[in-house]
Formats: structure tokens, C-alpha cells, sequence
């Protein structure tokens, strides 16, 4: 059987694994062992928060309509639905926008909404 060498290859995964704990507190950044398991477990967070990270801001736009609503006198659901109704076909993300940076064209978004709903 052949002979092999893999100071290269381990010193290169080695040198990855530092990398990416620079920064970190105490034996994690320095302690290859200690790092590995550190960095590991951040992969492990975040690859898990990129997914909440999408339901923690539809949750966010999801409460700032329902509030600009509620200044119309109609709940969430039923802005919604006279959006819907009315075919008018925009995102929360756009719409908890305009609730913010454009109170006026909100104010129509709901005033055709509630003429749908009648």
C-alpha cells in the first residue's frame, strides 16, 4: 500500500476552520479542537436562521399592515381579503412599505379594499 501524505490537505482544512473562528473569545479562536466544534455550531445557526429570518419579517410586515389598517377601521384579514377581491395584487413586504414611507397610497389601497368588501 502506498504512502500517504496529507500535511497539505490538513493543514488546509486546519487553516479554514482558524479562519473562520478569528474573532471568537478565549481557546475557541486559538484550540483547533475547541474552533472546530465553535464554528460548526454557527453553521449550524445560521443555516437554521436564514430560514427564521424569513418568517421573523413577514411576521414584521404582517403587523405594521395590520396596525396602518386598523387606523381604516378594518382588521388585517379583511384588508387582505378586499385586496384580494379587488385584484389588486401587491406583497406584504410593498404594502407594510407603503404603510410607512407613503401613508396616502395606503389610505386608497384601503378605501378599495373597503369598496370591494361593501
Amino acid at each position: 500500500m502506498p504512502r500517504v501524505k496529507t500535511n497539505v490537505a490538513r493543514l488546509k482544512r486546519k487553516r479554514k476552520i482558524l479562519g473562520e473562528a478569528k474573532g471568537y473569545f478565549g481557546r475557541r479562536k486559538n484550540l483547533y479542537k475547541t474552533a472546530k466544534e465553535a464554528v460548526e455550531r454557527a453553521w449550524r445557526y445560521a443555516y437554521r436562521d436564514r430560514k427564521n429570518r424569513k418568517r421573523e419579517f413577514r411576521r414584521l410586515w404582517i403587523v405594521r399592515i395590520n396596525a396602518a389598517a386598523r387606523q381604516h377601521d378594518m382588521s388585517y384579514s379583511r384588508f387582505m381579503n378586499g385586496l384580494k377581491l379587488a385584484g389588486v395584487d401587491i406583497n406584504r413586504k410593498v404594502l407594510a412599505d407603503l404603510a410607512i414611507t407613503d401613508p396616502t397610497a395606503f389610505t386608497q389601497l384601503a378605501e378599495t379594499a373597503k369598496s370591494r368588501l361593501n
